[in-house]
């Protein structure tokens, strides 16, 4: 039983760490309550970004903190009521966005994004999944022509910094380039590196199916029944009990559900997200995804039509959905688009899992022998699932990892409770 690995979760990051370790000669059981993809890697921008380098930091500005806390926003929204349960992990993700600090983050982080498009077109292809990536980048669009200078200034220092690729759009150039927008801008940052996905669930449905035909295996189980068994562990699935000699805890933001009988409970917080597909009026098409940066929404072309996605919302954990950031968006999206009716009764709704140092949690679970992390990676899963399957396959076997994982590690929390306890 040495060489069995049991992964629990079966998103982008899960899918990916099951495949990688299947490839390295593990003998894997891939568990989750539900079928492949179906969690928050069905609902996302649909983006593999490469120019992601930078992730979102808490804002400091006090007129950005008074026009959140309006709580009318598309890219922020939350219940009073729960906002005590994210005092502590917000306040930590304010913390760490102090400048020098975030620079470290920033450093760390890019890492991990630079190699993002190799990593996919390694699984993509023998997964016969290379036409649902579709190599056009996309837009932030800009309605003053002073925001899109600093913009653009932004985008060359970037550039410079960490070779992502751009183009800056005038405004007669972005109406060339995506000549059914229906209302003028000023121009566009154009990042040409990213790749746009068509179909999120299915590029997911694709490396599980590669898993599968190279020998893994995928079972319909309860994670919150892990439990120690003998020197491995055990969960219960729907066929009877499934045991390895290893974990790994890729189950988004519903790790800590599993980790905290473990005796690991990280920083862990969950941000909602709505996302709901439009058709378009006549023969109108969108070429690539485009977020118009005033209004803070984004569309993208989709298998089942223009995806409209809003940002972030802030909810208890057994909250109902509350779409109004998509009631807001809605308006300004149809003067922007000629969008037609919903192809969906009811919006998509998921958790994105995300760590107050905008890290993900990768590497061994803190006094847990054979037990391994995999989770916390914000609005970046779908990025970075095959980096983050490639990183801890190598760390499992031994090798050298291809990234220094240290950033990453899980017990950098375990080291901060330490210091305060």
């Amino acid at each position: 039983m040495s060489g069995t690995v049991l992964v629990l979760g079966a998103g982008m990051v899960g899918v990916s760490v099951a495949l990688h370790l299947r490839r390295k000669g593990f003998d894997v059981l891939l568990v989750d309550r539900r079928p492949p993809g179906e969690g928050a890697s069905f609902g996302n921008g649909g983006l593999i970004q490469r120019e992601a380098v930078a992730p979102h930091p808490f804002p400091r500005a006090l007129s950005e903190l008074r026009r959140i806390a309006g709580n009318r926003q598309v890219d922020v929204s939350y219940h009073p009521l729960a906002l005590p349960g994210y005092a502590a992990p917000l306040l930590r993700y304010w913390w760490h966005s102090e400048p020098e600090r975030y620079r470290r983050t920033v450093a760390a982080y890019e890492r991990l994004i630079a190699t993002c498009l190799d990593e996919h077109r390694a699984l993509a292809g023998p997964a016969g999944a290379m036409p649902l990536l579709r190599p056009v980048g996309w837009m932030r669009l800009y309605r003053r022509p002073e925001a899109l200078e600093a913009a653009i200034a932004e985008a060359e220092a970037l550039h410079q910094a960490y070779g992502v690729n751009y183009a800056a759009l005038d405004g007669r150039a972005l109406a060339a380039a995506e000549p059914h927008l229906l209302a003028a801008r000023a121009g566009a940052v154009h990042w040409t590196d990213p790749v746009s996905v068509s179909d999120p669930h299915a590029l997911t449905l694709a490396y599980a199916a590669l898993f599968t035909a190279e020998g893994g295996r995928f079972l319909l189980g309860d994670a919150t029944s892990l439990r120690r068994h003998g020197a491995g562990w055990q969960v219960m699935a729907a066929d009877g009990p499934a045991e390895a000699a290893q974990v790994v805890v890729a189950l988004g933001a519903a790790a800590l559900n599993v980790t905290r009988p473990l005796g690991y409970a990280p920083p862990l917080f969950g941000k909602r997200g709505y996302h709901r597909h439009f058709a378009l009026q006549g023969n109108a098409v969108l070429h690539r995804p485009v977020m118009d940066v005033e209004s803070r929404f984004l569309l993208a072309p989709m298998r089942a039509g223009i995806r409209l996605t809003t940002g972030a919302e802030f909810a208890r954990p057994d909250a109902p959905p509350t779409p109004v950031q998509l009631a807001r968006a809605e308006p300004v999206a149809r003067s922007l688009l000629p969008l037609a009716e919903p192809v969906e009764a009811t919006p998509w709704v998921g958790v994105r899992p995300c760590m107050p140092d905008m890290l993900p949690v990768i590497g061994r679970l803190p006094g847990q022998a054979g037990a391994w992390c995999a989770f916390g990676h914000g609005h970046q899963g779908l990025t970075l699932g095959p980096t983050t399957g490639r990183l801890l396959a190598e760390m499992m076997r031994g090798e050298q990892p291809f990234v220094d994982p240290l950033p990453y590690g899980p017990e950098r929390f375990a080291r901060a409770r330490a210091a305060t306890a």
